[in-house]
């Protein structure tokens, strides 16, 4: 799938697709199918207050290829605020289905990465002791080393050697985002992801809270009990998701009720300049983005040259226009490029804090 083509929302700071379970599955089976890159991050709270004061965590959240909502917290804020992001996908629960697949006799082949010590053996033993949708051909438990550290030429042919399709990466969220930014372009393999939870899922050493607890927001007291250590993690994001409700996610809801019916039409335009590449929009992004946005961003792209995004005629625009910019900074990104929003007056500042994306502006 094209970038630009994926029904991508901002909540918060963060992309988000609009994907329900089985859409997120047969996107990460069609990837590993047919050997496409497929970066799968599965952001949940702790995601998201932890990318607000760590750009780099953030921006490989925006580098992925698919965003999830692992979590029943960021459901509701986007129910709130009307984005159709209305299930939890889990990527704990995205592995189970991947499991009790019916492809037993071509199973997907997963590579285990991190965990405690003998976790990640333990957890390829046990999903080969019976036939099912995924087959472990291989494991590492590189330890607490720096990112650095664990990514030598040996750890990483070793995975390339497995023909692995899917390599679950287990460092701990921040550390583990980091490990796979610093080495996604040496990878073979086509579907990797953070899962950290996975694989001590399947190797038994902690269990998974009920389904009625996942559904009703509750698996945070399971987590506690099965592991203590974490209940001042979600203390601290019980509190700032607190904070951001009165402060952010209320106002932005009541203003895109009341402002649906002031939009104006839109107008996008691209100048291509010989140093660089201007965007500019006049008017409203209404709840639907046209095509004529999303293919002058593709155009944008394929120039290779430097973007400026010109805002000083936009009039309102929402998380589904924030989302589409937040694909546009990745892949200039990957092409090493930047990106300059200008113009931004009052009013549009406004929303963009109240997207919690004010780090695309100047």
């Amino acid at each position: 799938m094209d970038d630009f083509d994926r029904d991508v929302y901002c909540l918060l700071g963060l992309p988000f697709d609009a994907v329900d379970m089985a859409a997120a599955v047969r996107r990460v089976r069609a990837a590993a199918d047919s050997g496409t890159r497929c970066f799968l991050t599965t952001p949940n709270l702790n995601f998201l207050i932890g990318c607000r004061s760590d750009a780099a965590f953030r921006d490989s959240v925006i580098h992925s290829d698919l965003s999830i909502a692992d979590g029943m917290p960021l459901v509701w804020i986007a129910r709130l605020l009307g984005l159709p992001i209305r299930e939890r996908v889990a990527g704990s629960g995205m592995f189970e289905v991947l499991r009790g697949g019916d492809a037993v006799e071509n199973p997907m082949k997963i590579y285990f990465f991190g965990g405690p010590d003998g976790v990640a053996e333990r957890a390829c033993s046990i999903l080969n002791a019976h036939p099912s949708g995924v087959r472990c051909v291989g494991w590492q438990s590189p330890g607490f080393e720096p990112v650095e550290s664990i990514s030598g030429n040996e750890r990483i042919d070793r995975i390339n050697a497995s023909k692995a399709d899917f390599l679950v990466v287990a460092l701990g969220a921040r550390k583990g985002q980091a490990w796979i930014e610093h080495n996604l372009d040496r990878l073979d393999v086509p579907v990797v992801s953070h899962l950290g939870a996975v694989v001590n899922f399947v190797a038994g050493s902690v269990s998974r809270a009920p389904l009625w607890m996942q559904r009703t927001g509750l698996e945070w007291l399971w987590r506690i009990k099965e592991e203590p250590n974490l209940w001042r993690r979600y203390w601290h994001d019980g509190l700032s998701l607190f904070r951001l409700m009165f402060g952010i996610v209320l106002p932005y809801a009541l203003w895109l009720r009341f402002s649906r019916s002031r939009q104006t039409e839109l107008f996008v335009d691209l100048e291509r300049g010989e140093a660089m590449s201007r965007i500019i929009v006049s008017g409203s992004v209404a709840e639907s983005v046209p095509d004529a946005l999303r293919d002058v961003f593709r155009e944008a792209v394929e120039r290779r040259k430097p973007v400026v995004l010109d805002m000083s005629k936009a009039d309102r625009f929402g998380p589904r226009f924030v989302g589409l910019v937040l694909v546009l900074k990745k892949r200039l990104d990957g092409l090493g490029l930047p990106l300059t929003v200008y113009g931004v007056a009052d009013g549009a500042r406004r929303l963009f804090r109240w997207n919690l994306a004010e780090y695309l502006l100047p």
